[in-house]
């Protein structure tokens, strides 16, 4: 069964298309990237697929339900914005996931955050902003859940953070689950990609396998996203 399917899946804003009749399988095992320009329809994707928004026509499926209760248990959503209780400790928001999400694995996010010499007892609101985005992917990452949504997670932090946030996502997803990372900086994380799904103005242009990409066009993804998306 797939892990995220659209079955022309529209979302308008009153004359705005976001997405077009959007078809999409996205099967267990695999690290995705959805790929485009910002405004190409990315985050509202994830969103649908995550239940923050309806769509206009069509549907969503996660491991053949629609976002709701059930999916709210198997997916795991990183949204592009820091989106954690600043005012918590780090102790108290392991508490509050560990209350939360079943499949949170307190001792997964522990050893992650022990590796980063994160002191538990601080506050989140005192930590500089790279240290709040890791922390935020550690929550995220420490479920085992059959889909990772991840919007934008190396958007605004340094080189050094972004290795470590894309080894982290390599080394802590579950192989029979999928993970969909929606980017526009290509060239960041194509390493980590098996997949690679190109959307512009709410259409897929492109899907591949990054071998096939490497092979039949004899390019790197980021070459060949530019030339596909050159202004």
């Amino acid at each position: 069964m797939a892990t995220l399917e659209c079955i022309g899946l529209t979302k308008r804003y009153g004359s705005t298309e976001a997405l077009d009749s959007v078809n999409l399988t996205i099967k267990p095992g695999k690290i995705t990237g959805l790929l485009g320009p910002n405004g190409s329809g990315k985050t509202t994707l994830i969103k649908l697929a995550n239940g923050l928004l309806t769509p206009t026509s069509g549907k969503v499926l996660i491991c053949g339900f629609e976002p709701g209760i059930e999916t709210k248990k198997i997916v795991s959503y990183l949204p592009e914005r820091l989106n954690i209780p600043t005012w918590m400790t780090v102790t108290q928001l392991l508490n509050y996931y560990q209350d939360f999400f079943p499949d949170f694995d307190l001792a997964r996010a522990k050893t992650m955050l022990s590796g980063l010499s994160i002191d538990e007892n601080m506050r989140i609101k005192a930590m500089s902003k790279g240290t709040r985005e890791k922390v935020q992917l550690i929550m995220v990452m420490s479920r085992r859940a059959k889909l990772y949504l991840l919007d934008e997670p190396i958007g605004g932090v340094d080189p050094a953070t972004r290795d470590y946030i894309l080894n982290t996502i390599i080394a802590n997803y579950d192989p029979e689950a999928s993970v969909v990372i929606s980017t526009h900086l290509i060239q960041d994380v194509e390493t980590v990609l098996d997949d690679v799904v190109f959307i512009n103005q709410g259409r897929i242009v492109l899907r591949s396998t990054v071998d096939d990409i490497r092979e039949k066009e004899g390019k790197s993804v980021d070459a060949l996203f530019r030339e596909v998306f050159r202004c």
